[in-house]
């Protein structure tokens, strides 16, 4: 491997040339929890991103920095940590919140690459949109099929208001592309091809928006999960004990659709319906995946192609009452992240705690590119060399007030004002409790645990690099 053997040189010969260094697949994929095959979901079909597993190093422990989409990918795309005041909600744009910095894709067209993006990268087309070579392509909005649905669309549409929310799911007998997704997939393969033929190192981002919400897939993959074999979390309708208010939420995001209860909790049947629905457009999903990495091996780029996939952030699943992502519970926190890198090890698992920003330097790393100073992440690098590793003991998220901090057992957040006053705190014991439905916070045996965790320097996790532990 070429390529290798080159980047192994980078400390007499700095000044590589951009045309030898790996090519890079960068797959997003919104909304999703780490509940697949690989991770040990042994009900979940998902095949393709189970042998990108098998030549990856996946990563058991990985989570995002916030949990909504915007806030979400502009965290990871300049690996800076949000704050009360930085990454704050969905609407959330980087080249506004974070104008000074180059975002990954900035940093890599800057230094050789050919820098394009497909489907959902950044939340909003527009954003930072300087930093791809093209500009960034999208596929059209969700879709629906179903003549109900359709109807319900075209009613919206003909009272002048803006188009859309329909049920939150359908499963028409459609083919893949007839949703948005599968063209994105056609899309993507397309362009790998066009882009095999340059003469510079493509970085070439694919964002697919399922299992995002509508739940609308091609039946077959509604086939994939029968009925019966759906399951309600043991937790469902119930909220963790001794949680404080601002934990636990409406779940507005699913409200907006048509037949969802404004509030309360949905039936019993479209829970299940939710779940399959989100089951479905996983496998969907993972059948696309499968699509471009079968071009890439088409095409003989596998052994001079890193690939990264990861989730923006989790999604509840009727877990503590809650549907979507929006809480500091570990249900929308953690995310899947796979890093397969030529040249490494293949099909071996860490256990540590990692962070959505650390892809940013671990890019860079295995490019051969020079770290931006402003980088707040570590590069993973250590990890692949060796998944266990000495590594920092913790990872950092935050919500809206919440500030939390992931440790080997334990996951605590401290809600608070924006100039550090506590009204709130929670803490949940993994170890004997890992579906956190248990706040001890307030037990008076936990004092040594709260102070150990907030020695972390919650409420200040954005304005220091996290070092080693």
């Amino acid at each position: 491997m070429r390529w290798v053997f080159l980047l192994s040189l980078l400390g007499s010969f700095p000044a590589i040339q951009a045309k030898d260094r790996p090519n890079v697949l960068f797959i997003a994929v919104d909304d999703l929890r780490p509940e697949l095959g690989t991770y040990g979901a042994q009900h979940i079909q998902s095949p393709n991103i189970d042998r990108l597993a098998k030549r990856s190093i996946q990563f058991d422990r990985a989570y995002c920095m916030v949990p909504t989409c915007g806030a979400s990918r502009s965290a990871m795309m300049t690996s800076i940590r949000p704050a009360h005041n930085r990454f704050t909600s969905f609407l959330t744009r980087a080249d506004v919140d974070a104008p000074q910095v180059d975002g990954l894709h900035t940093h890599f067209k800057k230094n050789g690459y050919y820098t394009v993006s497909l489907g959902k990268v950044f939340h909003h087309r527009s954003d930072s949109v300087h930093g791809w070579s093209e500009e960034p392509w999208r596929g059209g909005a969700f879709t629906y099929h179903l003549p109900e649905n359709r109807e319900i669309q075209r009613k919206k549409i003909g009272s002048g208001t803006k188009p859309a929310r329909a049920a939150p799911y359908e499963n028409a007998d459609v083919p893949d592309n007839a949703y948005p997704d599968g063209r994105l997939a056609e899309h993507a393969v397309e362009t790998m091809g066009r882009l095999a033929k340059r003469e510079q190192p493509f970085f070439l981002a694919v964002g697919f928006f399922k299992p995002h919400l509508p739940f609308n897939a091609p039946r077959k993959y509604w086939d994939l999960y029968p009925e019966d074999i759906i399951k309600l979390p043991d937790n469902y309708r119930q909220k963790p004990k001794g949680a404080p208010q601002e934990a636990v939420h409406n779940s507005g995001e699913l409200r907006a659709y048509h037949g969802v209860p404004r509030r309360g909790p949905v039936s019993e049947k479209m829970a299940r319906n939710l779940i399959r629905g989100y089951y479905a457009c996983v496998s969907y999903t993972d059948t696309l995946v499968g699509k471009l990495l079968d071009e890439l091996d088409r095409l003989k780029l596998a052994d001079n192609t890193i690939i990264v996939l990861w989730g923006d952030h989790g999604w509840n699943l009727g877990e503590h009452t809650m549907w979507c992502k929006h809480s500091c519970f570990e249900t929308s926190l953690q995310v899947p992240l796979l890093v397969a890198a030529p040249g490494y090890k293949a099909g071996l698992r860490s256990s540590k705690l990692v962070e959505s920003i650390d892809i940013y330097p671990t890019l860079c790393d295995l490019t051969g590119l020079a770290k931006p100073d402003h980088l707040q992440g570590q590069s993973l690098v250590v990890l692949l060399k060796d998944p266990e590793a000495n590594w920092r003991s913790f990872a950092i998220s935050r919500y809206r007030n919440g500030d939390s901090v992931r440790t080997d057992q334990f996951r605590y957040t401290r809600y608070s004002t924006p100039n550090g006053k506590t009204f709130g705190q929670m803490l949940y014991d993994h170890k004997n409790d890992p579906v956190e439905n248990t706040n001890i916070a307030n037990q008076s045996n936990q004092a040594g645990i709260l102070a150990k965790l907030l020695q972390a320097n919650m409420g200040k996790p954005s304005l220091q690099k996290q070092k080693s532990e």
